[in-house]
């Protein structure tokens, strides 16, 4: 018997005005111009419902480049699901927020790139810093629960504290400061992004001692990356078990990572319903559960705990999305993630900007 799973993410757009080196899009985002309608969107999201769904997460790229985000969150909320949208607030007006309320949107997640202007416009490739903030004060006036999310990285991290205040000021309920995980883009831009280990150390005490000093008023929520755990985090709490995402064109993964991951036949949305795809669709079982193990994995008393962690990860560092997360100190490949963390440069410049790579193409995405 497969559980529901608990939430859809429902990647609504690839499109995007942000370049952030640490985008967990694929390189390949421009293949995915073939977006759902409306009418598809609104019909996934019931059968999300319908299967079990508590949560629908509308996400992209930037979801708000959707001139019918409004009628999705209406069919949501008449679906009986828990709304959430995660943007960069890019352009927002009040108007377009009090809309979106007055369709059913419950929860707003604001992303920041750093605690000041210059330099979080400089990560993100354009000015959108203080609209940010502006769009997170509205949410909240607007009676919209309200969270920051903040992607961590060695440019950044001295600065977590400062973030946290900054979080504090908009009125945030919820603050997610999430560590940068090495696969994709990231993995690109590994140089100028992984942290060393003092870094990483000073801003997780920062974090640890602002969630205890603001527990009942701000949930503070610290993301170590796996390269610096004792053990890998189970892959979206294991592959196909509590998360389904569909991508702008109808495909739908059990990880929203898995598009890169060959051999795959993912099924789409367009064919067959969420739920058939969720409980028989081909590739949702290739990882799920612990038959497909390495004997490193099945053998280990964590075999339930972490599912052999990220198979993203895996794929990214081995080739292979089969074996053991190469972040498990148990894995036979462990020495590439030691060597990775040694092999960060000693200093890395605070300044100039960064890009998300089409690593597919080669060349800077624009």
């Amino acid at each position: 018997m497969i559980d529901p799973p608990v939430a859809l993410l429902a990647e609504l757009t690839y499109r995007c005005p942000l370049r952030c080196a640490y985008c967990s899009n694929p390189a390949d985002w421009r293949d995915y111009g073939d977006e759902l309608d409306a009418a598809a969107w609104s019909r996934v999201l019931r059968e999300a419902a319908d299967l079990g769904a508590l949560h629908v997460h509308f996400s992209g790229g930037e979801p708000l480049l959707r001139d019918d985000l409004e009628s999705l969150v209406r069919a949501a909320r008449d679906a009986g699901l828990y709304t959430n949208l995660i943007t960069s607030a890019w352009r927002v007006t009040r108007e377009r927020l009090a809309a979106l309320a007055d369709a059913g949107l419950d929860h707003v997640q604001v992303s920041v790139q750093d605690s000041d202007a210059p330099r979080a416009d400089r990560l993100a490739g354009t000015t959108a810093h203080a609209h940010k903030l502006g769009a997170a004060r509205q949410v909240k006036a607007l009676g919209m629960a309200l969270s920051i999310n903040a992607v961590l990285h060695q440019r950044n991290l001295a600065r977590v504290g400062e973030i946290i205040a900054l979080a504090e000021s908009v009125g945030a309920e919820r603050l997610e400061l999430a560590n940068t995980q090495w696969h994709g883009s990231a993995l690109a831009h590994r140089d100028a992004l992984m942290p060393d280990r003092e870094t990483l150390a000073r801003a997780q005490s920062v974090a640890l001692a602002a969630r205890e000093r603001l527990r009942g008023t701000m949930d503070v929520i610290w993301v170590i990356p796996d390269w610096y755990e004792d053990a890998p985090r189970p892959c979206m709490d294991g592959w196909g078990r509590r998360f389904v995402t569909v991508v702008p064109t109808g495909v739908a993964l059990p990880c929203p990572g898995a598009h890169d991951l060959p051999g795959m036949v993912f099924d789409n949305v367009r064919e067959r319903s969420l739920g058939d795809i969720w409980r028989e669709g081909r590739d949702f079982q290739k990882f799920r559960g612990t038959d497909w193990m390495s004997p490193t994995c099945a053998s280990c008393e964590r075999r339930e705990v972490d599912f052999g962690g990220c198979r993203c990860q895996a794929f990214a560092l081995t080739g292979d999305a089969a074996r053991t997360d190469p972040a498990c100190p148990k894995s036979p490949d462990h020495a590439l993630v030691r060597d990775l963390r040694r092999a960060r440069p000693a200093a890395v410049a605070d300044e100039g900007p960064l890009y998300r790579i089409d690593i597919r193409r080669g060349r800077r995405a624009s």
